[in-house]
């Protein structure tokens, strides 16, 4: 059954320093939690600003060029997995949304939250339940969250390959977890997370392959190699 619809969102603030912020990353195992805040420029609207995982990748790429050039500010924030990991998955994404809003280069008067609650900061704000879909700020959040997170999984999958992180974004996805097992956690995984406990315990962490197809060995097998 589809969820009921939402009636358009009515902001109280009605002026244009307003940042719109989300988060992407906090489901998968693997990689830090990113959000992003923007502030859109009245002057320079952008058309088709949506909801970042119902938009193609290629419209998705389209719209993040164009929110670069055109917002009036934007940044992301971060929480790495040991940050994640020391402080749960909760409270990291309030940290990475404040540090988003905080590296804005124009001070946001009000602040929009894509979901049920704000962190606890110095901004006037308000959550906004299916923001990304509701107000064009989010919006755009949402999207440069999103294609940044995905440009990091691509670049993990090189480091790390047989995880299929290029392909599902390091969510537990069958394959996902079947890589765990099979090859161990890398150390860009969660550890606190249930599946990584698992993976370690059971096989221990990625060991990457030398040229031959044989793990990399972190000592040397000859202690007088190369001696006179």
């Amino acid at each position: 059954m589809a969820g009921k619809e939402l009636p358009p969102f009515e902001c109280r603030y009605q002026g244009w320093r307003l940042a719109g912020v989300d988060e992407v990353g906090r489901g998968p195992l693997i990689g830090a939690v990113v959000t992003a805040a923007v502030i859109l420029d009245p002057e320079r609207p952008i058309q088709g600003l949506a909801d970042s995982k119902k938009l193609t990748e290629k419209r998705r790429l389209a719209l993040y060029d164009e929110i670069v050039e055109k917002a009036a500010a934007w940044c992301l924030g971060r929480c790495e997995p040991g940050e994640i990991d020391q402080l749960n998955i909760y409270q990291a994404t309030m940290l990475a949304m404040k540090r988003a809003v905080d590296g804005l280069s124009i001070a946001p008067e009000y602040v929009l939250v894509d979901g049920n609650r704000c962190p606890n900061w110095r901004w006037p704000s308000e959550p906004v339940v299916k923001g990304d879909s509701r107000h064009p700020a989010i919006s755009a959040a949402s999207i440069i969250a999103k294609v940044t997170r995905d440009r990091e999984m691509a670049l993990l999958e090189q480091t790390y390959p047989g995880y299929g992180l290029a392909q599902h974004k390091g969510y537990p996805t069958p394959v996902h977890l079947e890589a765990l097992m099979r090859l161990g956690a890398t150390p860009e995984h969660r550890r606190s997370f249930r599946p990584v406990q698992e993976a370690i315990d059971s096989v221990g962490f990625f060991q990457p392959a030398s040229e031959n197809g044989t793990p990399e060995l972190s000592y040397p097998t000859d202690l007088f190699e190369n001696m006179d």
